[in-house]
């Protein structure tokens, strides 16, 4: 069955005050699909979050949503846009996620409960819900936010580099969770280091670099003659790569 269109953008240009980081950004993501936004630093990939989150204008081209309005958006930032000392529980930060919907002023009623409880079970926090986050581990506060973005409820879920400063298992079970999310329905935009794992876990690849824009199926967008033009990588850490692939019986995308 063929899922509707959540957002589609035509020679998108991004950047802040009038100055151009990336440009030609062209895309459609639809319902069940996960779209991961690579690229080297700078490369323009936390602003095209914002311009998404209409955090940033963009500087020419079109941001397209259905019926002439944005969908509902569940964001989930960078580390750095958060205080971990704020003090909270588990609970608390995870009902923080209703909020968009309920304002300040309203109660949280029985759906909202029972959203809240699912999400803390799917993300394995329930037993840590009466704990306040500065006694978390890295792991556990990265999965609480995971929780209050489930409670969003949203069609379109929008992660900034969600798995920094984790561990590799806690990162496995954020993927799954990612991948249920999309089984829903849901669309996903994620920035992603990780070039594995987008190939496991994307349909859709971003790649961002040297002020252009590159979006397709992660295996044809990934190919090493594109990492380097767009310079996530340099040509030596390729033939690198492609050496130590080479050994193991393997080749890289």
């Amino acid at each position: 069955m063929t899922q509707p269109t959540l957002l589609s953008t035509t020679e998108l240009s991004i950047g802040y005050n009038n100055i151009c980081v990336a440009s030609n950004v062209t895309l459609t993501l639809a319902g069940g699909d996960v779209l991961a936004v690579v690229g080297h630093n700078g490369s323009g990939k936390s602003t095209l979050i914002k311009t998404l989150l209409r955090a940033l204008p963009p500087i020419k081209g079109e941001l397209n949503w259905p019926n002439g309005r944005p969908e509902p958006i569940a964001y989930l930032g960078q580390r750095t846009d958060f205080d971990s000392q704020f003090p909270i529980r588990v609970s608390d930060l995870a009902a923080m996620g209703a909020w968009p919907k309920l304002g300040f002023f309203h109660k949280i009623d029985d759906e909202c409960r029972t959203r809240i409880s699912a999400a803390l079970h799917r993300t394995g926090t329930s037993e840590i819900a009466n704990m306040p986050l500065n006694k978390l581990s890295e792991g556990q506060l990265q999965r609480t936010l995971f929780a209050r973005t489930m409670v969003q409820n949203a069609p379109l879920i929008l992660l900034d580099e969600p798995f920094t400063a984790i561990d590799q298992d806690t990162e496995t079970e954020l993927l799954s969770l990612i991948g249920d999310w999309a089984t829903e329905g849901r669309a996903v935009i994620l920035v992603l280091h990780d070039l594995s794992a987008v190939l496991k876990y994307c349909n859709l690849a971003l790649l961002l670099g040297d002020g252009q824009a590159l979006f397709g199926n992660p295996r044809e967008i990934l190919a090493p003659r594109n990492l380097i033009r767009h310079k996530y990588l340099s040509k030596s850490r390729v033939d690198w790569m492609h050496d130590m692939y080479a050994q193991g019986g393997g080749k890289i995308v």
